[in-house]
């Protein structure tokens, strides 16, 4: 399949932008996969990709989530994300990340991009050198820093809020709850889901993150081959996609699957098949929401406390999928998906797609979000 074949095939993209400098390695894709409603928000991922189709695979998978993910959370923005093809642990450097700055300046303001998985606030200090079109930045230049606390919290309202329906109560104590993955997300949703009194089960491919968490905090640690398996009325998974698919999907011994990975689903129809099964998905796009709430924030003018109050509401933004999946006797990522493609339709009415808009600072930044 050639790239423009996977274009259409992976959402109708508005614009996919290929990065590359040979002489630093720089081997990235930027997609901005729908700007109905605001300008393309979505962090820069940075993984060590099989393949180019892989990495093309993933950013277009991943935008299109990000444009649902803004659109179900209220938030008038659009959807886009950024892959870098690399080993994050030996291969990033100071004008790798100012390079890729480069690029997502040339866009204009059409993407705004974050941290995400391989990637960190520094990182983002670096692009920030180069363009004004990124969020999650440091504290000291003005930005809010990293926003795993925020993006775990909102998942830990989608679990209360998918613990409320499943169990009739949004009580965690007692609860036993299985993180896969302990990347900032996970290691701090480990920390709320002790402080609600839950049992908690972790797994990692770092041995050394799941010894840190499992001393911390008590929690039972298992392989990455078992930890999808484990009998526990909660999954969260916490690390990459596609970990509900047609290898998995009859080793799951939970009531829930609620966490902070993208993608969770490999296709839709597995999440026709988890409903079968009677086990209640709470759609990914709608839970993992936190983080951009928390940027969102920082666009208007950052303040913490407005940060974590905003994610409360993926509490009821949840609640909100399951009572149209039972309303319409649907799967509830069908139903997280009727909510976000209605309000893109009809707010989308009101503006054209975001034209982006040259500036160097970010009061102009807010501007172009608040026009």
């Amino acid at each position: 399949m050639g790239p423009f074949e996977m274009i259409t095939k992976y959402g109708e993209h508005e614009e996919v932008l290929f990065c590359h400098d040979k002489n630093l390695g720089l081997k990235a894709i930027i997609a901005v996969h729908n700007t109905a409603l605001g300008p393309a928000l979505g962090g820069t991922r940075m993984w060590n990709y099989k393949t180019e189709e892989e990495a093309l695979v993933d950013v277009l998978r991943l935008s299109k989530g990000m444009t649902y993910k803004a659109a179900a959370a209220g938030l008038n923005l659009g959807g886009g994300k950024a892959v870098i093809i690399g080993d994050p642990k030996t291969q990033k450097n100071e004008a790798l990340f100012r390079a890729f700055g480069h690029f997502v300046n040339s866009l204009n303001g059409k993407y705004i991009t974050a941290e995400d998985v391989g990637t960190s606030v520094q990182d983002m200090e670096h692009v920030f050198m180069e363009t004004p079109w990124v969020t999650g930045i440091p504290k000291d230049f003005g930005g809010s820093g990293d926003p795993s606390p925020y993006t775990a919290h909102g998942v830990l309202m989608g679990i209360k809020a998918s613990a409320s329906e499943k169990f009739g109560t949004d009580s965690l104590k007692g609860m036993r709850v299985a993180v896969q993955g302990l990347g900032n997300v996970g290691s701090n949703l480990v920390k709320y889901l002790v402080e609600e009194g839950a049992q908690i089960i972790v797994a990692d491919i770092d041995q050394n993150r799941v010894k840190k968490i499992s001393d911390q905090y008590g929690a039972k640690a298992v392989s990455v081959d078992e930890i999808l398996g484990v009998d526990c009325d909660i999954q969260a998974p916490c690390a990459m996609g596609a970990i509900v698919n047609d290898q998995t999907i009859t080793k799951f011994k939970c009531k829930v699957i609620a966490g902070g990975a993208n993608n969770q689903l490999a296709e839709a129809r597995h999440g026709d098949q988890l409903r079968e099964l009677g086990i209640l998905y709470a759609p990914d796009y709608v839970v993992n929401a936190g983080g951009l709430m928390n940027v969102f924030v920082e666009l208007e003018g950052y303040s913490p406390e407005r940060a974590f109050e905003k994610t409360r509401k993926v509490y009821d933004n949840v609640k909100r999928v399951f009572e149209i999946s039972k309303r319409d006797n649907i799967g509830t990522h069908t139903a997280a998906d009727r909510v976000a493609e209605e309000r893109i339709a009809t707010i989308g009415r009101l503006k054209q797609r975001h034209p982006g808009k040259s500036s160097r600072t970010f009061t102009t930044l807010r501007e172009v979000y608040n026009r």
